[in-house]
């Protein structure tokens, strides 16, 4: 009865998330300069409510709504998965520089007057290149230990860093507000939730019947091929689905840190570390983390609004401050 009664806790606690991700929906909805009841909300939705409401619900809040719950799952999933690959609570697509070498890859698409699937590609290209770097870089005689990839996780990031810096001083001056506020994480424009929701939907879907080799890889290379687990190849499709996930989350959103490294930590505490359970669990937990961020940032001063990334730092960086207090010998 104690598997049965396992089961049924966890569970419970996806219908919890879902539910947590359906309320924080709602409060998305209601939320904003201009406020609408939890009455004129069901109306609108059931196609009776007025010209306001309908237009505040479809054409602004409930798209950017779905972008920032797809963004927010996309990175999630992604810090999921680089945690699984390194075996350390304190990898995370923003922390190894992927989500700085997806930056750059998608500014430079930019400046160059691209847009569309030229953005993405390029984010995807720079995020891949980013994981290609601190990988090679942290090898040593031995292979790579998590500490050394860690820290040279952190020294590429800030080098993309200094990258960015040299971009926006030779950007035109009318650009720059924009691209400021898309690097701190903007979700204004994201009006298109389809194709991350897709591809979010559609990573979950891929990855549950990998998830037994994910918790074999999780215990070390050397036990996964013992155990039949093609190592390189599983290894390098994380290495591609990260840096994937990573580039849309970022083509969409802009840089917005520490999803990936809060959530699945914060998860494994609750769910264990069996991946078919933590991955769904990622996506509806991360974006409903981002979907709460995003209405707060932009109802705590409106009508201003505040980058989505600065709100999402402030919940990360005292986290993997205490992450990597805790992680030392």
């Amino acid at each position: 009865m104690r598997p049965l009664t396992h089961d049924r806790r966890l569970g419970a606690w996806h219908v919890a998330l879902i539910a947590l991700a359906l309320a924080a929906l709602a409060l998305a909805l209601v939320s904003g300069s201009a406020t609408l009841s939890p009455g004129e909300l069901a109306r609108a939705l059931l196609g009776n409510g007025s010209a306001l409401a309908n237009t505040l619900v479809f054409d602004l809040r409930l798209p950017r709504a779905l972008a920032a719950f797809a963004v927010g799952g996309l990175l999630a999933v992604a810090g999921a998965l680089m945690q699984v690959l390194l075996r350390n609570p304190l990898a995370d697509p923003y922390v190894l520089g992927l989500s700085g070498g997806a930056s750059i890859g998608a500014l430079g698409a930019m400046l160059a007057g691209l847009g569309g699937l030229f953005v993405t590609g390029s984010a995807f290209a720079g995020a891949l290149l980013s994981t290609l770097l601190v990988f090679g870089l942290a090898q040593g005689r031995d292979g790579w230990t998590p500490a050394r990839l860690l820290l040279t996780g952190v020294v590429v990031a800030s080098g993309w860093g200094a990258l960015v810096t040299l971009m926006l001083a030779m950007s035109p001056a009318e650009r720059l507000p924009g691209m400021l506020y898309w690097l701190m994480g903007d979700l204004a424009y994201a009006r298109t939730p389809w194709p991350p929701l897709a591809l979010l939907a559609l990573t979950c879907v891929l990855l549950w019947p990998l998830g037994r080799s994910l918790n074999v890889l999780a215990r070390g290379p050397l036990q996964a091929a013992a155990l039949g687990v093609n190592v390189r190849a599983l290894e390098w499709g994380i290495y591609l689905l990260a840096s994937l996930l990573t580039a849309v989350a970022v083509t969409t959103a802009g840089s917005i840190g520490f999803v990936g490294l809060v959530v699945p930590h914060m998860l494994r505490l609750v769910l264990g570390n069996d991946q078919r359970r933590i991955l769904p669990a990622c996506a509806l937990a991360g974006g409903t983390l981002v979907l709460l961020a995003d209405t707060l940032a932009r109802t705590l001063i409106a009508p201003e609004q505040l980058p989505v990334g600065v709100i999402t730092a402030l919940l990360g960086v005292p986290t993997f401050l205490f992450l990597l207090h805790r992680s030392r010998p």
